[in-house]
Formats: structure tokens, C-alpha cells, sequence
């Protein structure tokens, strides 16, 4: 596609709308706005849009991704928390039909309600993002769990966060959320990014990652509540022996002699630490604790 002679992402065109705006960067917000049109076109490449998918972006700034993420998609939906923002895109995306800008809080916005009126007709959904850094993990768990039309996520976090999500078993980098992510999708590192690539340059390095959502999990699991509660409770103290760990969140509802069983019927070492049990392990160790204990109250 044909480079436009007004991107957005460059320092000066950014600089530019910026100062005509008078917009000021608010870091409770971590507002980190994106001027490298290399990185842009990764994160776009990765998302795989045409013509019959939509967008949805979290936290636009000043457009600088949406306008790409534009020229790509059917339909593109940017929600902004920001207000002073909105009068500001409702401007760079004037020359855009199919974009519609949301003013709204993702983590309180009914996804399934806006998908429903935004996205109606348009095929898989792709989430495009360059997500503040405070609250990754709870954006992307809710587009998890809510379930969406969702074909990719391809989002830019601090780049210790991507390679806990992509971690394998066995490295300290694995943890309860990279088995939960993997559960859900399977993760891709597209590219790191220097912090010197935004403006205002924050301090940590940010990477790309894309998370193609599967279309049925990895593992089977009766209840996914009960097992994302083993593997959070395998993870509380990683230190520790996944046996001590068990036994302090089941040892008293379950009895010793009964956990023992669970993790011999498993198959897993009880001197084993959690972050060396695969998936397979946890939807294993998971059923085997299913089995001696009533379901959880919020399986659904």
C-alpha cells in the first residue's frame, strides 16, 4: 500500500499536532505515542487485516495507528479514556469513513455490546494496541475470557511482559500468566522496540507481540475455573515445591493423603516447582484435583 505523504507517526508530524492541540502527556495514563513508521507497519503486517476484518484499537492517542490500521481494515473501533483526545482524532480521522472513535474505559466498555453495533457484518476481529504498561495484564485477560470474535492480538507491551506470555515451561520467564495466555492463544515475538521510537521515550523496552487466538483451547479441562486456580496456587510462591505450594491452599480442604493421590494420579513429582509443568500437566493435575473435590461456585 502506497505510504501517504501525512503519516502520523513521525516525530515531526506528531510534534506538530501536539503543540496545535496543546496537549500535555499525562503519565497516570501512560501515554507513550508511537513515531517510527518501520515499527507501525510490523504491528500492522501482524494483525493480517483486509478488506472483510475489523479492528478494534485500545487507546489511540492521536491516531498515528489507527489511520493505518484504516487503510487496511473493513472497520476499524478505537476506544480512548481520554477525553482530551477525542476532539483531536475526531480531526486526523476525518478523511476516514470507517473509522468510529469511542470515549470509554475498555475494562468497563460491554465488549460484546460494542462488537454487536460496531463490527456488525464484519468478519474475525483483530485487537491492535499499544497498551499502557499498567494495565496490560487485565485488559488482555478480559479479552480472553470474554470469548470475542477474535482472530489475533496483536498488542505492544514492555517487553518482560511478551516474553512471559511466550515463555516455554521450565525458564523463569513462565509463570501463571504465560500459562493462562497459552491456554487462550498462541504467542508470537514480532519485533522489540527501542524506547527511543516514542515520544515521550519511557523507560522500559517494549516488543510486539502477536497472540493468534485459538479456536479451542490446548488442553481439555472440566472446569477452567478450578484449573486456573491450581495454576495460580502452584505459582504462589515460586520458590517453592509445587507439593508445598498445593498444600497450603488445598492441604486443609482436601486432607495430605488425598493431594498426594492428586499428584501421583497426575503424574506429576511432588518435588516438581510449577514453572516446570506444562499445560498438559496443569489440565492433568487440574481433573486429578477435580476428582476429590466438589466443582469450584463460579464454573460457568
Amino acid at each position: 500500500m502506497k505510504q501517504h505523504a501525512m503519516d502520523i507517526a513521525t516525530p515531526s508530524r506528531t510534534k506538530d499536532i501536539i503543540r496545535k492541540h496543546g496537549f500535555s502527556f499525562k503519565k497516570s495514563l501512560g501515554q507513550n505515542f508511537l513515531i517510527d513508521m518501520n515499527i507501525m507497519r510490523r504491528i500492522v503486517g501482524a494483525a493480517e487485516l483486509d478488506e472483510r476484518t475489523g479492528a478494534l484499537e485500545i487507546g489511540p492517542g492521536i491516531g498515528a495507528l489507527t489511520e493505518q490500521l484504516a487503510r487496511q481494515a473493513e472497520r476499524v473501533v478505537a476506544v480512548e479514556i481520554d477525553n482530551r483526545l477525542i476532539p483531536i482524532l475526531d480531526e486526523v480521522m476525518e478523511p476516514y469513513d470507517n473509522v468510529s472513535v469511542v470515549h470509554g474505559d475498555v475494562l468497563k466498555v460491554d465488549l460484546h455490546a460494542l462488537f454487536a453495533e460496531k463490527f456488525q457484518g464484519t468478519g474475525r476481529v483483530s485487537v491492535v494496541a499499544n497498551l499502557p504498561y499498567y494495565v496490560t495484564t487485565p485488559i488482555m485477560m478480559k479479552l480472553l475470557e470474554e470469548r470475542l470474535p477474535l482472530k489475533n492480538i496483536v498488542v505492544m507491551i514492555q517487553k518482560e511482559v511478551a516474553e512471559r506470555m511466550a515463555a516455554s515451561p521450565g525458564g523463569k520467564e513462565y509463570g501463571s500468566l504465560s500459562v493462562a495466555v497459552q491456554y487462550y492463544c498462541e504467542p508470537d515475538i514480532v519485533c522489540t522496540v527501542p524506547h527511543t521510537v516514542f515520544i515521550p521515550q519511557p523507560n522500559v523496552e517494549s516488543a510486539v507481540i502477536r497472540l493468534k487466538v485459538r479456536d479451542m483451547p490446548p488442553v481439555e479441562v472440566s472446569d477452567e475455573a478450578r484449573f486456573f486456580e491450581v495454576v495460580q496456587a502452584s505459582f504462589a510462591q515460586r520458590r517453592k515445591t509445587i507439593w508445598n505450594n498445593l498444600k497450603a491452599r488445598y492441604g486443609q480442604a482436601l486432607g495430605i493423603e488425598a493431594l498426594q493421590q492428586a499428584l501421583e494420579d497426575a503424574g506429576i513429582e511432588p518435588s516438581r516447582r510449577g514453572e516446570t509443568l506444562s499445560l498438559e500437566e496443569y489440565a492433568r493435575l487440574s481433573e486429578a484435583i477435580g476428582a476429590i473435590q466438589p466443582p469450584s461456585p463460579s464454573a460457568s
